[in-house]
């Protein structure tokens, strides 16, 4: 019986005293050789001039006097404070994600040596060719098809937070559309060459909940007809949608939200957002309807003071079949970690496990091939681990209990990750294609799709 997604078992980084072969052509670990690629892969995209990591690692004279924070931060792995902030675990659940930056064994081990060994620069010759950085692109999925520029907003330095409704702008939208992807930017007056460095300092706008709508005979615009658009944040990724469940953006609608956050930044700041839209072609038809089952619990959660390890749990039951597109854990600033669990009949397996930092929200998309394929009738189950102590650096004072609450001194637990619901006939179609794609048998098993390898025929009379 072979197993397709293997869990990995993490060695502590001070074991790894030798690294694995097969970095470079010589037993040495050098800069140029093995550490530069590295950094370029997962490192500089923000810590290069004008990015905004707190210092450049792009050549051997900046990396050099840092070899021994990066070794730190990179072997601390899954945790609050890693680089580059991915926090997978991966020693349970799902391992195949789309953008993984995160570091494999092998890079942290060879990090780690090269740290401890002098940090050996090692022939120039070796060093790959240099990263070119265009700065003036802003759209990480890409240039969109079509932006709407919200409303301007102007924050005071040394000003409290504002949570509130920003005026509601028309798309300008002249036909319906389906949307492959969004993705929201901010935009402001922030000098960002005296912001290098820092990320907190560089926006005011913490996180915005929003829909689009459309004005009614009476001048009314309608909210809350449609299911929320994937919500802004600080740091977040692009939002991209599965190919088959594109989301419709219609004609005539508005952008419209009553939840804005905005923080002080430590100087006066004017900006907006802008929300990146790219659509499908023009004759797409979505094959999928969006689901938007959202497990979690903000509303009696009860974190005690000066203690780690406290859980929170909710629980969804599936009334479709499922597909999983992507976890997306949602904490404030107790959250330590979050894992995603199925329960289906006497079975229980966990889908995927991350830990968590507040600084850095992120949205995990499985791979296409290691999306979660759920029987409707299966419960998601989500655990919050929350740490209240000094121990964990976002808390203010770990003495003060903590309640349910949009500021992050309150707390939220969420999985706001997409899904898509499946009819009986492509919950089938879809399992066939799983057990195609990996080369599935009747002994196997693979994480995420517990009837992949049931024989199965769609009932007789089944509808959709």
């Amino acid at each position: 019986m072979k197993s397709i997604v293997k869990s990995l078992v993490l060695t502590p980084i001070i074991s790894l005293a030798v690294p694995t072969i097969g970095f470079g052509q010589s037993d040495e670990i050098t800069f140029h050789k093995d550490i530069q690629p590295i950094l370029q892969r997962s490192c500089q995209n923000c810590h290069r001039s004008g990015g905004a990591g707190p210092m450049p690692l792009v050549n051997y004279e900046e990396v050099a006097p840092f070899a021994g924070l990066i070794e730190y931060k990179t072997g601390l792995r899954d945790r609050a404070g890693t680089m580059p902030p991915w926090y997978v675990e991966k020693d349970i659940g799902i391992q195949d994600f789309k953008a993984d930056v995160s570091l494999s064994d092998e890079e942290i081990a060879a990090i780690s040596t090269w740290a401890r060994n002098g940090v050996p620069e090692g022939d120039s010759a070796d060093a790959p060719e240099p990263l070119v950085f265009d700065d003036s692109i802003k759209w990480r999925a890409g240039e969109p098809d079509f932006v709407v520029k919200l409303a301007e907003t102007t924050k005071l330095a040394g000003t409290s937070d504002w949570w509130g409704e920003i005026e509601s702008v028309p798309t300008g939208m002249t036909e319906d559309r389906y949307v492959k992807s969004v993705e929201i930017v901010e935009v402001n007056d922030i000098d960002t060459t005296k912001a290098a460095g820092t990320v907190g300092g560089r926006y005011i706008f913490h996180h915005m909940l929003w829909g689009a709508g459309q004005v009614d005979e009476d001048g009314r615009l309608a909210r809350g007809l449609e299911a929320p658009w994937p919500v802004h944040e600080v740091g977040r990724n692009a939002d991209i949608f599965d190919e088959g469940a594109g989301r419709l953006l219609k004609a005539d609608s508005w952008i419209y939200s009553d939840s804005v956050h905005l923080h002080a930044n430590g100087v006066d700041t004017t900006g907006h957002l802008e929300i990146g839209f790219r659509f499908h072609p023009r004759d797409y038809q979505p094959k999928y309807r969006g689901s938007f089952v959202v497990t979690g619990n903000s509303v009696d959660i009860s974190v005690v003071p000066n203690q780690d390890q406290q859980e929170l749990h909710a629980y969804s039951v599936l009334n479709q079949h499922t597909k999983i597109i992507a976890f997306e854990p949602h904490l404030h600033a107790p959250g330590e970690r979050m894992c995603l669990e199925m329960i289906w009949g006497h079975q229980r397996e966990t889908l995927s496990c991350v830990g968590y930092d507040h600084n850095w929200v992120r949205t995990y998309q499985f791979a296409d091939h290691a999306q979660p394929l759920i029987p409707r009738g299966a419960i998601l189950h989500i655990t919050g681990y929350m740490n209240n102590t000094e121990n964990n650096l976002n808390i203010p004072d770990p003495r003060n209990w903590q309640g349910s609450g949009n500021a992050s001194t309150s707390n939220m637990f969420l999985d706001l990750g997409l899904k898509v619901s499946l009819t009986e006939t492509q919950f089938l179609e879809e399992m066939e294609e799983r057990r195609n794609a990996l080369n599935l048998g009747r002994n196997d098993h693979v994480i995420g799709c517990p009837l992949c390898t049931v024989p199965l025929v769609a009932p007789s009379g089944t509808e959709d």
